[in-house]
């Protein structure tokens, strides 16, 4: 008896689904399949290029600690680029400070922005990647402020900034 009771209790935890499992997509409508980069590097040259931090987030999809990065607090008028590759990533006036530990923009620079579904965690993500070298930059969610919507919320490490002349 005490096992039917076990197995039971092992269904009804294994089927249970929250709702915020069930939207399948998030945007921007730009996602795209795996594709290839205008630069294209082996490890070993990444490695050679970038600082270890720079290479774990970029080059393996790494996560840098909330509140680390030099960038947060950052209210410089400029150009945030690819740590990799220096591509032009986002404009300082679309930062917004996301309370999220990570520097956030709604809006990219359109064009230099890669997009990819993620799938890990168990759930549907939009991986963003520096459009030239393919670096990992962060992933875009749908709780950003206006006008996108969007919060591109970005590893600081994969990121320079460039102050405005």
């Amino acid at each position: 008896m005490r096992l039917h009771y076990i197995w039971a209790i092992m269904v009804l935890l294994t089927s249970c689904k929250g709702n915020s499992q069930e939207k399948k997509e998030t945007s921007p409508k730009q996602a795209e399949q795996k594709k290839e980069f205008k630069i294209q590097k082996t490890k070993a040259e990444w490695k050679k290029e970038l600082t270890d931090a720079q290479y774990y987030v970029l080059r393996e999809a790494a996560t840098e600690n909330p509140f680390t990065s030099e960038l947060l607090d950052n209210k410089e008028k400029g150009t945030y680029v690819c740590a990799a590759c220096s591509t032009p990533l986002f404009k300082s006036e679309t930062k917004f400070k996301s309370g999220t530990g990570w520097p956030s923009f709604y809006q990219e620079i359109e064009g230099n922005v890669a997009y990819e579904k993620d799938y890990k965690f168990n759930t549907i993500r939009i991986e963003e990647h520096c459009a030239t070298c393919g670096g990992h930059l962060g992933h875009v969610f749908e709780d950003g402020p206006a006008p996108t919507g969007l919060r591109h919320c970005i590893n600081g490490v994969a990121l320079k900034f460039v102050p405005e002349k």
